[in-house]
């Protein structure tokens, strides 16, 4: 007999530490090679560990919602002889195996075949579920038949590569025939469902993400003196040019060229005029970035946010800016985000806009410190100034709101950077070529 230690892997350069969220095997419990042993929480992202080796759990070192730092023992799994060798379970289990070795080959390039799954009807899925289910083409409807053998039904790895496993094997049904339900499309009712306390109201229990997101919001607004400056920007410019140069610019690079990218370039232009909104607060000392690294607040499918950093943004050309947003913006809604990812912004840009917003007073990302809000586009009539007089004209326009921290950030340079931004766009070159 050995002893292996599972210990918490490296997850990305500037993550650190993890939090337990739920143990999928207990002391006495078999595990395979590269079964899940347990889930983990980094911020936002979810993940699952798996073991390296074939075994028996014989000791776990922390409980759930321990945080445990980069590199210690999580638990001890016993195996067989002096090394850990995979051995084969038999040909029971041989269609497991290979499903899950065609997932680990494909995982990081996956064929969009069916709308991603996403978390519902109560039900938390973790990325890596919902990576095997779009790689083998599981509707939602059919990922929420699941029966889940986690905590509070938790679907895990093994849950749906069994289920694959019966959908492969199952017979195709005959004319007359009644198909016949097996144990793994029964679904579960899940314990953390609403729950009617009179008829007129219900209990439905924050989510783990809807729980740190709370937590993070009241701590920046407890720590931060939050203000605001409003600047309405005229992107008329940015609208017509848009719509000149969109169908080449589809055909030649393959996705869209939304409004996004252009309003992170002049942010990232701007902060370069004003690097002292490039900064963020420790204690009672300012740290001062060389980089500028823009968080883009970036909606998820259950209606949480999510903050994906694109580094060095002032380094990356307009094509550049919109395949690193097309980019984040997707794998933030499938969940494929790195931990790596969502770290080391320097300063965060949301779209209020995208919800139909006019605008909007976000709370500063801490520990940074301010926050822009982009309105909803409108199209209205304005005042337009000529050298042969004022007349009223159709102008589409936007409003810019500015959220910084007071305690180091005076109305004047939180005022002038977002008229600054504001600038930039509305001075945008309508012959630029892209």
């Amino acid at each position: 007999m050995a002893k292996f230690e599972l210990k918490l892997p490296k997850m990305g350069e500037s993550v650190a530490e993890a939090t337990i969220t739920n143990w999928l095997k207990e002391v006495g419990d078999t595990i395979e090679m590269d079964e899940a042993v347990l889930e983990i929480a980094t911020d936002k992202v979810d993940s699952e560990v798996p073991s390296e080796v074939e075994g028996i759990l014989v000791e776990k070192r922390f409980d759930v919602d321990d945080v445990v730092q980069v590199g210690q023992t999580l638990a001890i799994i016993e195996t067989q002889g002096d090394t850990a060798v995979p051995q084969q379970s038999g040909e029971e289990t041989q269609p497991v195996v290979e499903i899950a070795n065609k997932i680990e080959k494909q995982v990081n390039e996956v064929i969009e075949t069916v709308a991603p799954v996403t978390s519902s009807s109560g039900r938390f899925y973790s990325p890596l579920v919902k990576n095997i289910a779009k790689t083998e083409g599981v509707t939602q409807t059919e990922l929420d038949t699941i029966s889940g053998t986690g905590k509070d039904g938790r679907v895990t790895k093994n849950d749906i590569l069994q289920y694959l496993k019966n959908r492969n094997n199952k017979p195709q049904s005959v004319a007359g025939e009644t198909k016949k339900e097996t144990p793994s499309t029964v679904k579960k009712e899940v314990s953390k469902t609403p729950v009617s306390i009179n008829g007129d109201a219900e209990i439905i229990e924050m989510s783990r993400m809807g729980k740190l997101i709370a937590h993070h919001m009241v701590q920046s607004v407890q720590t931060s003196a939050h203000v605001q400056s409003f600047v309405e920007c005229d992107v008329t410019n940015i609208w017509n040019w848009r719509k000149k140069v969109k169908e080449a610019y589809k055909k030649r690079e393959g996705e869209n060229l939304t409004f996004t990218p252009i309003f992170m370039e002049a942010v990232a232009k701007a902060l370069k005029d004003y690097p002292m909104m490039n900064i963020s607060v420790d204690g009672d000392t300012i740290i001062k970035h060389k980089n500028i690294n823009l968080g883009m607040a970036a909606a998820l499918p259950d209606g949480n946010l999510i903050v994906p950093v694109i580094k060095n943004a002032d380094q990356l050309n307009l094509v550049g800016m919109s395949k690193a947003v097309n980019d984040l913006a997707s794998r933030a809604r499938n969940g494929q985000l790195k931990p790596d990812e969502i770290q080391g912004g320097t300063y965060t840009v949301t779209n209020v806009g995208t919800f139909g917003s006019v605008m909007g007073t976000p709370i500063i990302n801490q520990p940074q410190v301010g926050i822009l809000a982009l309105g909803a586009i409108r199209k209205v009539p304005a005042v337009i100034e000529t050298p042969d007089g004022d007349f009223i004209g159709i102008r589409y326009k936007m409003f810019l709101s500015h959220s910084y921290d007071h305690r180091v950030v005076n109305g004047a340079l939180g005022g002038q950077f977002v008229k600054a931004v504001a600038d930039y766009l509305e001075a945008w070159d309508v012959n630029r070529e892209v």
